[in-house]
């Protein structure tokens, strides 16, 4: 059991309590991949929101002598993050995504899909961003990629779909928070099903796509998510195999569909051997994220309706 009296009375600046954050972190065996992907980048995280203090904060205030309550604080929280196997996002309540911030907690996954590149990029060249006129997120969680679509294509109207109530309360939350009320419209409701006949340029997804013996073993960080929002059937493309059913009926002519499928890439191309997925490069990391063109959907429809219905 640590001393937390010890502590605070032998670390004294911001470097001193990221530094032994990251000890302890690494101590515990603690897994990151929520938006950090080291555990001195996590400490460093935990220790500023504690502080109340932005993440890019010059380093000169590295040697900043904390006060005591602030030494309380920022100890709580780094022992919390060890406790409770939580990812950090869900302990300071942000993610950042697209580079804007979105409220988190255990209702939704962390945003953290290398799909915001494609966003930023405004998805070239694959579309022409003034012929984007409305865009769909499906499995829309927290909002961030519908969110991100609606800064990226501002003319553009935005759906954004999600089968738990949880999750679409938590998207208007940052629906509101970045004040698009009036672009952005969610949808509850089982992928397609309640769109109607609407049509879109570019549909994006990142539904669950885990397989169930994946999940089981996935460590305990993933597990503090929803498993709706991961596990997806044996193989991991229950979700999937639906997406690629019914996006003929929902695609514009010129447009793309973007759906992530992670760790269940070799999967999807061992189920459809003939479909010429384009698998997407990412700068900063990531893949398994393929695109199809509305006119391959088309061609390829009764092979997905056929085999979503096997």
């Amino acid at each position: 059991m640590t001393d937390t009296t010890a502590v605070e009375q032998a670390l004294r600046t911001l470097r001193d309590y990221i530094r032994w954050g990251a000890s302890r972190f690494q101590e515990a065996g603690l897994f990151f991949g929520h938006g950090t992907a080291t555990a001195l980048d996590e400490a460093a995280t935990l220790v500023l929101h504690a502080l109340h203090l932005p993440g890019d904060l010059p380093g000169t205030y590295m040697d900043a002598v904390l006060a005591p309550d602030e030494r309380r604080q920022v100890v709580g929280l780094l022992l919390r993050r060890i406790k409770e196997c939580k990812p950090a996002a869900y302990l300071t309540q942000e993610a950042l995504f697209c580079g804007l911030p979105f409220y988190v907690d255990e209702r939704v996954l962390v945003p953290r899909s290398p799909i915001a590149e494609l966003i930023e990029q405004q998805f070239a060249p694959w579309v022409d961003p003034d012929e984007v006129n409305a865009v769909l997120d499906l499995c829309t969680g927290s909002g961030c990629i519908a969110i991100g679509c609606a800064y990226a294509f501002p003319e553009a109207r935005v759906d954004a779909v999600d089968l738990s109530s949880d999750a679409l309360a938590v998207a208007e939350i940052n629906r509101a928070k970045h004040q698009l009320e009036d672009r952005l419209r969610l949808v509850p409701g089982d992928l397609f099903q309640g769109l109607g006949d609407a049509r879109y340029d570019v549909i994006v997804s990142n539904p669950p796509y885990v397989n169930r013996a994946e999940w089981e073993s996935l460590p305990a960080e993933y597990h503090a998510e929803p498993k709706m929002g991961l596990e997806s059937g044996e193989d991991g493309l229950d979700c999937v195999r639906r997406i690629l059913a019914d996006a003929d009926h929902h695609l514009n002519a010129g447009g793309i569909l973007v759906v992530e499928v992670g760790s269940s890439a070799e999967t999807l191309e061992a189920v459809y051997p003939e479909v010429p997925f384009t698998w997407l490069d990412f700068e900063r990391g990531g893949d398994g994220v393929f695109l199809l063109t509305a006119e391959q959907v088309a061609e390829f429809a009764d092979v997905f309706r056929a085999r979503a219905a096997a």
